[in-house]
């Protein structure tokens, strides 16, 4: 595993048939279908591998089940575990599309609309996928060959590929879908082109098909080559080759939030000085920076520092960069309170701010001196996902919508404690009298967020309630309420 102990995000997507519609796995009766236009929770499919055989492939719906053929050509998706029915291969096509062939039958799987089987003996155009990946667009990409992260080098004007933990703005990057193909845009807003320059605007040189082989990902170029990290320092390019190979795979990771804490004392919380933590400094560096990984079950965070060692709760309350590995010692809740946050420790102490600048876990209650300001720093650009879709712009109004299949990149700036997030126009967030979120303000609005989940974050307005979207799939700033529809993956 890399130094940033994670593992690959699991691979969803969307499957588009050659009428351009998607396919669908419907609530009722496990019934399929290719007659959704747009990608929503219905038309995502999760890949899993088979553990002998990495060719072999099971593809499971949002319900759990598995796409079946059987030996006269009957699809289904009923199956609850891996059988030799759902056994399939992956044949990619010069264009990027797939055929998907039964393993057991040799048959590939196509049609449209409530007519699709798996009998075709060879691949036409009613037996070609499109794969629109489904993960939130915004991860950090791993090089499997050198096991190095790639990032923004804004010296050299290049991504490069170097990194032993994803660190810092500059590991984000975001992969932008457009007409079956994607860019990858670094956090300043630029595009990779295949010669491996960023590019303000997008165009053919910064296109790239996505490819799978081994359940990892190949970007070819317009040209059929394909990205890889080249010389010393790993530049992002083109190479020669015309098939990928171990230097042409990426894995995409979760990008983890990181975070600077800002003491009562006026000063960040730091180790630059040794192991225990004080906040003792005043600019923000790689020592400064902090990042939160959330566990999914008990929603417990550890704090991690750019060498990968965790705070952990030492004798006598003290809080030190020392662990190597997770454990009860390790784990922190975090209390949201507003534009600060008060920090508890394993032993069920807050986390205090002594006045020589050290933290110690020593408080029963929360005062001034056991309250941070927590500033996130690796979101300027912001892609929000909920239940039932993207957050975009409305196509005749100024509000919000919380449904869509596409997003919009909006940009996110902190201001004490709180944040203003801004539209693609320039205009500002605000919610009206009527609670609605509206995205046409002249002058900035605060918000607050808060990351509560493993990926997932919930945004107050300055009315203290939670943005969430209505049944109708309009944005909301009336949320009384934590639910389902007032967490945001980020």
């Amino acid at each position: 595993m890399p130094a940033n102990g994670n593992h690959p995000l699991k691979l969803q997507f969307g499957l588009i048939n050659h009428e351009g519609r998607y396919l669908t796995a419907e609530n009722f009766g496990y019934k399929l279908n290719a007659s959704a236009p747009s990608l929503k929770k219905k038309q995502i499919w999760t890949l899993e591998q088979d553990s002998q055989e990495t060719q072999v492939v099971y593809l499971r719906s949002h319900l759990g089940r598995y796409l079946a053929s059987d030996k006269d050509g009957k699809v289904t998706c009923e199956a609850d575990g891996h059988n030799s029915n759902c056994r399939f291969l992956i044949i990619p096509q010069s264009d990027g599309r797939w055929a998907l062939q039964s393993e057991q039958y040799l048959r590939f799987f196509g049609g449209s609309r409530d007519y699709l089987s798996c009998f075709a003996q060879i691949i036409t155009d009613a037996e070609l996928w499109a794969m629109h990946l489904a993960l939130h667009p915004q991860a950090n990409l791993l090089s499997v060959a050198r096991k190095r992260y790639a990032h923004l080098s804004t010296e050299d004007g290049e991504i490069a590929v170097d990194r032993n933990i994803p660190w810092g703005v500059e590991a984000l990057l975001t992969l932008v879908y457009l007409d079956g193909k994607y860019c990858l845009k670094t956090c300043d807003s630029r595009f990779l082109s295949s010669d491996g320059k960023l590019q303000t605007e997008n165009g053919r040189a910064t296109t790239y098909t996505l490819e799978l082989k081994c359940g990892k990902l190949a970007f070819k170029d317009s040209e059929g080559k394909y990205l890889s990290p080249m010389g010393p320092t790993g530049t992002l390019r083109s190479g020669r080759c015309s098939k990928p190979g171990k230097d042409e795979l990426f894995d995409l990771e979760e990008s983890h939030p990181q975070v600077v804490l800002i003491a009562a004392n006026g000063r960040y919380v730091s180790n630059r000085q040794g192991v225990s933590l004080a906040a003792n400094q005043d600019d923000e560096t790689d020592t400064e920076t902090f990042q939160m990984e959330i566990d999914r079950e008990t929603k417990m965070c550890t704090f991690r520092t750019s060498q990968g060692f965790y705070w952990a709760l030492v004798a006598h309350g003290g809080v030190q960069s020392t662990a190597t590995a997770v454990s009860p010692n390790t784990m922190f809740s975090v209390e949201w309170l507003s534009h600060k946050v008060a920090i508890k420790a394993s032993n069920g102490k807050y986390i205090c701010t002594k006045k020589n600048g050290q933290l110690l876990a020593v408080s029963d209650t929360i005062g001034e001196d056991e309250q941070l300001t927590l500033k996130l720093i690796n979101r300027p650009m912001l892609i929000l996902r909920g239940d039932n879709g993207f957050i975009c712009h409305h196509r005749n109004s100024n509000t919000l919508d919380a449904s869509r299949s596409v997003y919009d990149i909006f940009t996110l700036q902190y201001s004490s404690g709180a944040y203003h997030i801004k539209g693609v126009d320039g205009r500002f967030w605000y919610v009206n009298s009527g609670g609605l979120v509206c995205a046409d303000g002249e002058a900035p609005e605060d918000f607050t967020l808060e990351l509560l989940e493993r990926g997932r974050l919930a945004i107050r307005g300055k009315n203290g309630k939670y943005l969430r979207g209505d049944q109708g799939g309009t944005l909301k700033g009336d949320g009384l309420s934590l639910s389902s529809s007032a967490l945001w993956e980020f």
